[in-house]
């Protein structure tokens, strides 16, 4: 005999998105005291189950980077290289240049990554102005 089929409850589906801003799907199954597989089951065999979970995961992540991207607005130099480092593909590296001919001569130009940071923050900034400008 089938194991009867686990539902949650309309005031747990609507629970779902605020736990999903803060748990795991493991740690929102138990939560509800059920497998964790069962839940991965719910939310795949549920679209709104599903959607909720994404929905609260995504706010969770929106409210985050909005606090971040604001704090390297501010000046945060951490903040700025951490936001680049996952958002823009920055990497910290120094920047070499050759120059001359069958000599020796070599110059090396090395930008600091505040120098980097304020630079793109700059752009940023600037792109973000004119797309605000427009109609």
């Amino acid at each position: 005999m089938a194991r009867p089929t686990i539902m949650l409850s309309p005031d747990q589906v609507r629970e779902v998105e605020t736990l999903a801003a803060l748990l795991s799907q493991d740690q929102i199954a138990d939560y509800f005291g059920i497998c964790r597989n069962t839940f991965r089951a719910i939310c795949a065999r549920d679209r709104e189950v599903d959607e909720r979970c994404k929905r609260g995961k995504a706010k969770a992540i929106a409210h985050v980077a909005n606090g971040l991207l604001q704090k390297a607005r501010a000046g945060d130099t951490t903040s700025a290289i951490f936001f680049l480092k996952t958002q823009a593909g920055w990497r910290e590296t120094s920047q070499v240049e050759h120059s001359g001919t069958n000599t020796l001569h070599i110059t090396r130009e090395i930008i600091s990554p505040a120098e980097q940071v304020r630079a793109r923050l700059d752009r940023i900034a600037e792109r973000s102005g004119a797309q605000e400008e427009r109609p």
